[in-house]
């Protein structure tokens, strides 16, 4: 049971950071204030919308800023008047300053989506599935002045299924570091859980992530490529080139050996190129990779609505080429 005199300021800015709220208030816990980043415009018509974070947080009557810069006097001044005595941060999106690291008595705790070392930054759980792991998990780490670089209070592994991507595995995560906020707050308040420094020898960052990272490589190994799909889904997405016009590829699968539709795969799929089509209509759309074969199952033309290949796969026949060169063999 968390002390409720325990004065909190939560700070989150996406869906991510909502379990962890929500879960702060149902326990009875006394968060003062939440800090989120500003509203932004949203939607084809760029309503200024708040974000996620924002909006739970005043549904919940709890005060909300959202300040433009953080190194400024004015910040500092506005946090101390709340009198934490701790921070809870989930996927804020800006690094603390130093002044106001040190305004806490209890210091500041981040949930953070992967097995710190490993992939520190800003795209933890789509570099997980980029990078081809089997597992992460969540982090409740002290923060300070570095990039997630601050002493482990506590982990949690998840396995990432085949058919997870960063949306679902994201969810997942979110709900994991939620349920593991308030054991960690009473861990940390009457000493049970001992915060243990990162072994820096094992650290990898992350980056922000583009666009332009959704660009589908064919000459790369199938089963790489199928991670960049799962990896980059919902944002940036991944895409390749048909006839000059983007092609965004939604889910995928890898065939394998054994498999029904790798069997009749025809034999003039051996030696073509990466990036082309290798079946004749009928139900999937496979592409030659650089190695392997991979099965597109959703793709969403340009200026098009998402569709299921089965639905559209007689547009995409026997030796169309995917990406650079996109004319037809």
């Amino acid at each position: 049971m968390i002390d409720p005199t325990l004065r909190i300021v939560f700070m989150g800015t996406p869906g991510f950071a909502v379990p962890a709220l929500s879960r702060l208030i149902e326990s009875g816990a006394r968060v003062v204030l939440a800090v989120t980043q500003p509203d932004k415009p949203v939607g084809r018509h760029m309503k200024m919308t708040a974000c996620p974070v924002a909006r739970a947080a005043s549904a919940a009557g709890i005060p909300v800023i959202q300040p433009t810069r953080l190194r400024t006097g004015e910040f500092t001044r506005t946090l101390s008047e709340y009198k934490p005595d701790l921070f809870v941060t989930a996927a804020y999106g800006r690094i603390l300053p130093p002044d106001v690291l040190a305004i806490p008595r209890l210091g500041a705790l981040n949930i953070h989506g992967s097995l710190l070392p490993r992939h520190r930054g800003a795209s933890p759980v789509q570099t997980s599935i980029l990078s081809g792991d089997r597992e992460t998990g969540v982090t409740i780490m002290m923060m300070d002045e570095g990039m997630d670089t601050g002493a482990i209070l506590s982990q949690r592994a998840l396995p990432i299924e085949d058919d997870d991507d960063a949306m679902t595995l994201m969810d997942k995560l979110a709900l994991l570091g939620a349920e593991m906020i308030l054991p960690a707050i009473e861990g940390l308040c009457d000493g049970t859980l001992q915060p243990v420094p990162q072994d820096e020898s094992r650290a990898t960052l992350t980056r922000i992530l583009t666009r332009e990272d959704g660009e589908i490589d064919w000459t790369r190994p199938a089963e790489a490529i199928h991670n960049q799909i799962r990896g980059l889904y919902p944002w940036p997405g991944a895409y390749t080139v048909v006839d000059g016009k983007r092609l965004k590829i939604h889910r995928s699968r890898v065939l394998k050996p054994g498999d029904p539709e790798s069997d009749s795969l025809p034999h003039e799929a051996i030696g073509l190129m990466p990036g082309t089509v290798c079946t004749n209509g009928g139900q999937t759309i496979q592409v030659v990779c650089g190695s392997g074969v991979l099965e597109l199952l959703e793709i969403q033309p340009d200026a098009g609505r998402r569709m299921a290949c089965r639905d559209c796969s007689h547009n995409y026949r026997f030796g169309i080429r995917m990406g650079g060169n996109t004319d037809a063999c």
